[in-house]
Order: C-alpha cells, then structure tokens, then sequence
C-alpha cells in the first residue's frame, strides 16, 4: 500500500537540515570559533567578534591588493530559466558584462530563509503545495537582513541561487516508487519562495535538487558542473555537506531558523566585498579560515 501524504517525511522536500538534528552545521566565519580538539564555541561578547571582523578583512587586504506583512503565494505558469537538461554546464555562458564577476553560490533553506509545513506567527510568505491530491500550507520566513545583503551582493557578483529543495514538488502514482531526479506530476514549490524572495531578480539563474549530484545518501552541489572558472566561485551554504567536493570555495554560514536577533548575514557584508575584489577565491578564503582557526 502506498502511503498518504500524512505519512511522507514533508520536511525533506524544503531542507536537508532540520533543527531537531542539525547534525552537518557550518561553522560561521562571523560568530564562532574553532580550537583544535574541541567543538564550534560561540562568542557572546561583541569585543571577540569585533577581533574576529578585523582579522577576516585583514587577511582579505593581504590576499588581494519593519517586517512586511506576510504574502500568500499565486502561482504563475512559467517555465523556469534552469530547465534545461541538455546543457553541458548548469549555466550558461557569462553575459560580456559580467565576465569579470565572481559567481556566488547561495543556498536558500536555512541560509536565507526558514520553511516550515507548521504555522509560524511571523511568517513573511505562505506558499500552498499539493502533495497526493492534499494541499498543505508552507510557511516561509526570511533571515533577518536577508534583502540587505542580497541587494549588495547582487550588485557586486553574479549570484546563483542553488538550494537543494525541490523546484516541484511530485505528487507520485500509486504503489510507484518517486526517483528524487524524475519529475512525475508537478507542483511547484522552491520556485514560488524564489519569486517571493527576489522581487527584483538579483539572482540570474536557479539552480535546485535535480542540479545536485546525490552522493552518499546526501545532494551535493558541485561547483564544477557550473561551468565557471572554479577559481572565481564563492558558495554560501549552512550545510557543509552540500559543498563536500569544494569546500576550499565555501563561506560557512549558521543554520537559521527563527532568531529573530540574528545578524550573520548583515556581518557578512564587508567580507563579501573584499572577497568581490580578489582574482582568485580559493587563496583569500584559505587565509580566512587558516586565521579563523587560531583566534
């Protein structure tokens, strides 16, 4: 007997990282600290981060001479820009104008937004999904200071959003086993969230699970598959497992899911426009995370 829609593990369709067992956690260049042998211990005092703050711009010099109210989601019929399978690369090719850009991985579920199938009070967006003929509600709510720094790095990169949510959700035949990489009956989900989250389309393409390359149980966003310059690719992700295969290219970021006080994405700012500045990534960030590891 097939199961309902009551019985799936809905969760699974928007995250790979819950709060419960958020057991792949980045390690924020921002709001922790590593010592060897010991677990992420997080800084309280702003002194400390302040330090911190100081080292990651330097270490970049050297490398490199009111709440909206909330939205309910419409659907459109519009195919979207990624569906394109027989592409040799996930993108395309750079527009003339933007060769010089460095392209920024952005991870959306816990990075720069919370869904949850369970009502939340502050939700900014409710997108309704239909799963084996059952509509269920999607609360959405942005991390704070999420449009601040999606406005300045859109200004300074080429900026992908690549989530390992699926762009539709499948409604599944009966007694028929769901291929995580075949669509059967569609519905949309992570691209109603994308609509609502970038008004203003600072994101040039998305990318979602169907892009990953499932690896060990885990979706992996391969960075060279992208078809860019390996060395001028940044990827800001929550889950440390989605950039396995290229964590040299990673800014680290906290799963996000409700702090209504968090800040991470504001301080990541400054370092997100020093890092814009450098002809090669993979050097700047070693110096960040060589001088994170002994503060």
């Amino acid at each position: 007997m097939s199961k309902t829609s009551k019985d799936l593990n809905l969760s699974s369709i928007i995250t790979q990282v819950s709060k419960d067992d958020d057991t792949n956690r980045a390690v924020p260049l921002t709001s922790t600290v590593i010592t060897p042998g010991t677990s992420p211990i997080t800084k309280t005092r702003s002194s400390r981060k302040r330090r911190l703050m100081s080292i990651l711009l330097c270490c970049l010099s050297v490398s490199n001479h009111n709440r909206p109210k909330t939205t309910i989601y419409s659907p459109k019929n519009e195919t979207s820009p990624h569906q394109e399978a027989t592409e040799k690369f996930l993108l395309p090719s750079l527009r003339s104008n933007e060769r010089a850009k460095i392209c920024l991985i952005i991870d959306l579920d816990e990075t720069l937004v919370h869904s949850s199938f369970k009502p939340v009070p502050n939700a900014d967006f409710i997108v309704p999904v239909e799963i084996d003929g059952q509509v269920h509600q999607v609360y959405v709510t942005k991390r704070p200071h999420v449009d601040e720094f999606l406005r300045r790095v859109g200004e300074l990169y080429e900026c992908i959003l690549f989530t390992a949510s699926l762009a539709k959700v499948m409604k599944r035949n009966r007694n028929e086993f769901i291929n995580p990489f075949v669509i059967l009956d569609i519905f949309q989900y992570a691209d109603p969230v994308a609509d609502l989250l970038d008004p203003n389309q600072i994101f040039h393409a998305r990318l979602f699970r169907e892009s990953c390359t499932y690896y060990n149980g885990n979706y992996i966003k391969d960075l060279s598959r992208l078809g860019r310059d390996i060395r001028k690719v940044i990827i800001i992700d929550n889950s440390p497992v989605s950039y396995i295969f290229h964590q040299d290219n990673a800014v680290p970021v906290s799963s996000w899911f409700d702090d209504m006080h968090d800040t991470e994405l504001l301080t990541l700012i400054p370092i997100f426009e020093r890092l814009a500045l450098v002809d090669d990534v993979i050097p700047a960030l070693q110096d960040i995370h060589q001088h994170r590891a002994i503060v």
